[in-house]
């Protein structure tokens, strides 16, 4: 795990943590393994020491590691038994940000062992991973599964922000109330912020192509406003995106503007004056050719509203998809150009970037978005996830009588334990057994 890597972020609280990050790139031997503490001078904190790593890779191997999935990778992610044969992605499953948000909350859990811990919202979207977060002691400030209140804490209290990052207002409560706080807000997620930031404050509006309600997008929505004079809307479809470009070329009714957009824009929103000049930035889990997509239009709109001089001003854009994203859709494209009867796409349901590859593999064969391998009910009966009902369906008879080509991949914050669970549930079902498979692995 990321134990035997160098990392190049800052394990400190606040907006400061983002500038030391950026200048860890120029200087590469500043200290990455402390934190400290929201509001008190106190003695920072090696999270990262040798012993406390060691341990922390031991244990997180032992929950999320998978030896079988190690080696179908290492045979080149293909494997055969009998007349079935399964594909994996080239790339899948957990990213390296993800995976250091992991090894810093365990290591949080075991250098704070007498402290209460706690972690706003979930840590990623995978149910199976923050259940394991939380059998730690570590207890959820937000969301649906919220355990504490911000409220309820003091200076002794250690908090953990999530591979998302945090909305600065909650970031500044937990600041208020004195306490020591665990950055494991991820460095692309960052890039993002400084990104919108930097629209703020050359007065251009942040339109973000994103989920309105996922953690990310509402951490970056509040970076857009910068000193509190910066303005942002979210656009999630084509569609929306359509919407705004209307309105950039010829106006229209503000108020319905504003209704269409309500809970996606910034307080005092105005579409007559905030979108003169715009730049576009995104979740980083989105998919990239929505993106450039969504980038793209808008330009045009600005171009067809200002002309082109006048547009290189007054549109502004930057690629902030997400490295490790990218890759597992370029992995997945590439899978899905070999013949296969169906896809299974393993992951938390919640999980954006788990949710586009089931996009792009509904597009091209049969795809079955299962949270586990308990959903592969039996050989006539699968439950997965529908993302246009936005609910857990049930189907029959998926899988294929005869000889089978299937398809896996898995989002980045799926652990390779639960594809691994996976594989081994869909080769049972096939009258093969947990032996068979691991002797050809």
């Amino acid at each position: 795990m990321l134990a035997t890597r160098n990392i190049s972020e800052s394990m400190v609280s606040s907006e400061r943590s983002e500038i030391l990050r950026c200048d860890q790139n120029d200087n590469p031997n500043m200290s990455t393994n402390l934190i400290s503490s929201g509001t008190t001078a106190r003695q920072k904190v090696n999270l990262r020491t040798p012993d406390v790593m060691a341990a922390v890779q031991q244990q997180v191997e032992s929950h999320y590691r998978s030896d079988i999935i190690e080696k179908i990778r290492r045979a080149g992610g293909i494997i055969s038994v009998g007349d079935t044969t399964v594909r994996l992605a080239k790339q899948f499953g957990f990213c390296y940000g993800v995976e250091r948000a992991i090894d810093l909350a365990y290591a949080a859990r075991k250098v704070f062992k007498d402290r209460r811990l706690f972690i706003v919202g979930e840590i990623i979207h995978n149910p199976e991973v923050n259940h394991q977060i939380a059998s730690l002691g570590i207890k959820n400030l937000t969301g649906k599964n919220k355990e504490a209140d911000i409220t309820d804490l003091g200076p002794d209290d250690v908090v953990i922000v999530p591979a998302f990052g945090t909305e600065l207002s909650i970031q500044q409560q937990i600041k208020d109330r004195g306490c020591q706080i665990v950055d494991t807000t991820c460095g692309d997620v960052m890039s993002v912020w400084k990104r919108v930031r930097k629209y703020a404050s050359e007065s251009v509006t942040s339109i973000i192509h994103g989920k309105a309600e996922h953690e990310e997008t509402k951490a970056t929505s509040s970076r857009a406003l910068g000193d509190g004079s910066g303005h942002y809307v979210v656009v999630l479809t084509l569609a929306d995106t359509d919407y705004v470009c209307d309105y950039i070329r010829h106006g229209g009714d503000k108020q319905a503007f504003l209704e269409k957009f309500k809970g996606a824009h910034s307080p005092g929103f105005d579409p007559d004056v905030h979108l003169q000049t715009v730049g576009v930035a995104n979740q980083t889990t989105m998919l990239r050719g929505e993106t450039e997509e969504v980038q793209r239009r808008i330009r045009q709109a600005v171009i067809d509203r200002d002309g082109q001089e006048l547009a290189q001003q007054n549109f502004r854009f930057f690629d902030t998809i997400c490295g490790a994203t990218q890759e597992r859709q370029d992995a997945l494209r590439e899978l899905l150009n070999v013949p296969m009867h169906l896809l299974l796409v393993v992951g938390g349901y919640n999980s954006s970037n788990t949710s586009h590859l089931a996009e792009m593999g509904e597009e091209k064969l049969p795809t079955y978005f299962v949270l586990n391998a308990s959903r592969l009910v039996s050989a006539t009966e699968i439950k997965h996830y529908n993302l246009h009902e936005k609910r857990e369906v049930v189907s029959h008879f998926w899988l294929p009588n005869g000889p089978a080509a299937i398809g896996i991949t898995a989002g980045a914050s799926c652990p390779n334990n639960l594809i691994e669970e996976t594989l081994i549930r869909l080769f049972e079902l096939r009258g093969i057994s947990r032996r068979d498979l691991e002797l050809a692995a």
